[in-house]
């Protein structure tokens, strides 16, 4: 988590899905470099840039973990990035993604953006209800990743902050 608060909303980012789409996307420029797994090869470049240009704390919300900073960040173009830490055990209510809980306990009261493929009205509500700063909960079709049309919505979400 960021040590200082400066009133920028927080970005949590999951990789599965949103910056690896579960289908392939050619990337014009970039060299099948997998390193081993072939679905690294799905990641953008300029989704790093798209994302650093939101300037805000972003932050790795993903089971990848701390590997999110070893093999997803070099290939984005981006630093290494906080990350969640999840509990081991904590049970969603029902219906609620595992994570949600845990996004708003981490993000402090502040103004938050989830990107993930997994987030439901569910979510939302839930967030909504009880979280006491706005927050964009962006779901992301994970057949495409992150597209044109959703940096569009966060620049404009961020835009009337």
């Amino acid at each position: 988590m960021p040590a200082l608060h400066d009133g920028r909303p927080l970005v949590f980012l999951d990789v599965d899905g949103p910056l690896i789409p579960f289908r392939a996307r050619p990337v014009p420029g970039t060299a099948a470099d997998g390193g081993g797994n072939p679905l690294l090869d799905r990641l953008d470049p300029a989704d790093g840039r798209r994302l650093l240009a939101l300037d805000c704390p972003l932050i790795w919300a993903t089971t990848w973990g701390a590997d999110a900073n070893e093999i997803i960040a070099p290939r984005l173009g981006l630093p290494e990035l906080p990350v969640v830490e999840w509990p081991d055990g904590d049970e969603p209510s029902s219906g609620l993604h595992w994570k949600t809980t845990s996004l708003v306990r981490h993000a402090t009261g502040r103004s938050f953006v989830w990107l993930d493929d997994e987030i439901t009205d569910t979510d939302r509500r839930w967030v909504a209800a009880h979280h006491p700063e706005p927050a964009l909960l962006r779901r992301i079709d994970p057949s495409t990743g992150l597209t044109a049309a959703d940096f569009t919505a966060l620049h404009d979400w961020l835009g009337r902050r």
